[in-house]
């Protein structure tokens, strides 16, 4: 599987897990660095292992409003 195919089955997976979702939120406020670390890690535990410039450009190229939000968010912006 491609990186950018594991990128998209990785947020799939996430995405499923609101509990997961939002521990990742909390974590990407105090500390985003360490909750893109905490992505790469869960996929290479998954077995869809990811660099963080492939989740960056994954998640720059959704085209949902609410993960644009929490992008927003989570990198210190309104």
């Amino acid at each position: 599987m491609s990186s950018n195919a594991n990128a998209a089955a990785l947020y799939e997976q996430i995405s499923k897990n609101p509990e997961q979702t939002q521990a990742l939120f909390r974590q990407a406020l105090q500390d985003p660095g360490g909750a893109m670390k905490s992505i790469c890690d869960l996929g290479d535990q998954l077995g869809l292992p990811v660099t963080a410039t492939e989740v960056r450009r994954h998640l720059a190229n959704l085209d949902d409003e609410d993960s644009k939000r929490w992008l927003v968010k989570a990198r210190g912006g309104f």
